[in-house]
């Protein structure tokens, strides 16, 4: 197989950390190697460097040339701003469709995800390769182990293979009684982002379902082939529909399957995600840089400083040069009103 690394978001729950000039994907924030490190060196064992490529905005193409030095750099895919993922996979493919054969396969993930037992995830790989050869666009869902609400589901239906089966529905992020409820069942997974399938056919997808933007890269395309690959592709670019693959492709798509799997699996998409991979002491407090905490639980702190916690419980405090925040970890997820709200300030310096 070959594998698409997307790696042009800019992690805006991440904030303070996480800024345009270092996206959560280049952060050491689950150990001493950046996430996008981590997620080439999980696909190591199983995908040779030289056919693993990374799409991500041109802004951030010398960080992943500084954060992954050994990949070859014409396997470097460039936006020249970001958009979705449904134009950020449909450019690579453009891409990857003049350089593999039709039936290569093909699994896209995030840069910026953990995933912990390697073993599950690499078997997961196998088992998505047989729904794909038989021309399924293949998703993972990770079995849920409580009724989350802050991710999407899908909801799977009859076996297609030993463990693939097939897609019933993707259903939005539900409220606590509803994913509830999706638990009862067993039938229901989150959704995690990561996909497999051959290149022709999900090159034939974007054909059928998203004509208009399957246009645009036969645009962009021809630019490529009369120019090369540094050309200047922004203007086609920017016409391209801003949609989520799962909404332009997968929703629509008649032959879609999933292939559930426990694997360890986060999404770390917000700063209470993390404090839950973190060491804790016994009443739940991560302290990277120690402490005292008296009266205190379930308290996440991020900083280098000593601090002192006293009858305080369930906050994330985030220290960075120039900025601190503090929040619920209920309220975690949505750092990225923050972001707005500097954005609509113009506080370019804190962004």
């Amino acid at each position: 197989m070959i594998a698409l690394i997307m790696a042009g978001g800019f992690g805006t729950r991440f904030w303070p950390e996480s800024r345009s000039t270092m996206p959560k994907q280049f952060l050491r924030v689950v150990g001493e190697r950046s996430m996008i490190q981590l997620t080439v060196e999980r696909l190591l064992p199983v995908v040779p460097l030289h056919k693993i490529f990374v799409v991500t905005a041109a802004g951030q193409e010398d960080l992943v040339k500084e954060h992954l030095p050994e990949l070859p750099e014409e396997n470097i895919i460039l936006e020249p701003f970001g958009m979705n993922t449904a134009p950020c996979i449909a450019l690579s493919v453009c891409r990857l469709i003049r350089q593999f054969e039709p039936h290569q396969s093909l699994v896209v993930l995030p840069a910026d995800h953990v995933i912990r037992d390697l073993p599950a995830f690499h078997a997961s790989l196998g088992a998505a390769e047989q729904c794909a050869r038989q021309d399924y666009l293949v998703t993972f869902g990770i079995v849920p182990d409580y009724p989350a609400t802050g991710y999407g589901y899908i909801e799977a239906g009859a076996p297609l293979t030993e463990k693939g089966k097939l897609v019933n529905r993707f259903k939005e992020k539900p409220d606590l009684p509803t994913a509830e409820a999706f638990l009862q069942t067993g039938k229901y997974f989150w959704n995690s982002g990561i996909f497999y399938w051959k290149l022709g056919v999900i090159q034939q997808a974007f054909e059928h379902y998203q004509p208009e933007l399957w246009s645009i890269c036969k645009e962009i395309g021809q630019i490529w082939d009369e120019a090369g690959y540094g050309a200047d592709i922004s203007e086609p670019y920017a016409k391209m529909p801003k949609l989520p693959i799962d909404i332009a492709v997968m929703e629509a798509a008649d032959k879609r399957a999933v292939i559930p799997v426990e694997m360890d699996w986060s999404d770390v998409g917000s700063w209470k995600a993390l404090a839950e991979l973190s060491t804790q002491d016994g009443r739940g407090n991560t302290l990277p840089a120690g402490g005292i905490a008296l009266e205190a639980k379930d308290n996440y702190i991020y900083t280098n400083k000593f601090t002192a916690l006293i009858g305080v419980e369930n906050l994330c405090i985030v220290e960075t040069r120039d900025a601190i925040l503090v929040t619920t970890k209920d309220k975690a997820e949505e750092v990225k009103k923050i972001v707005d709200q500097l954005k609509t300030e113009g506080r370019k310096d804190l962004l």
